[in-house]
């Protein structure tokens, strides 16, 4: 392990300022990385790192959006 914070899914969308079921909908169709501890019990966990790239791609899709 890379000595970075696993976040929780409230974490995440706290952060993100969106709603913590985005934050699943995004897990759920791979678009956002992250992992489940315990089964469905504990929930997902995210990295700091995936979450950065997660923003970083965000972030390039939306200005190429803009760009077209």
């Amino acid at each position: 392990m890379t000595g970075k914070r696993l976040l929780t899914v409230e974490q995440v969308a706290d952060r993100l300022q969106v709603h913590p079921e985005t934050v699943r909908r995004w897990l759920r169709a791979g678009r956002l990385r992250g992992v489940r501890l315990g089964g469905s019990k504990l929930g997902y966990r995210i990295s700091e790192d995936d979450l950065e790239r997660f923003v970083t791609a965000s972030g390039d899709t939306a200005g190429k959006a803009r760009a077209a």
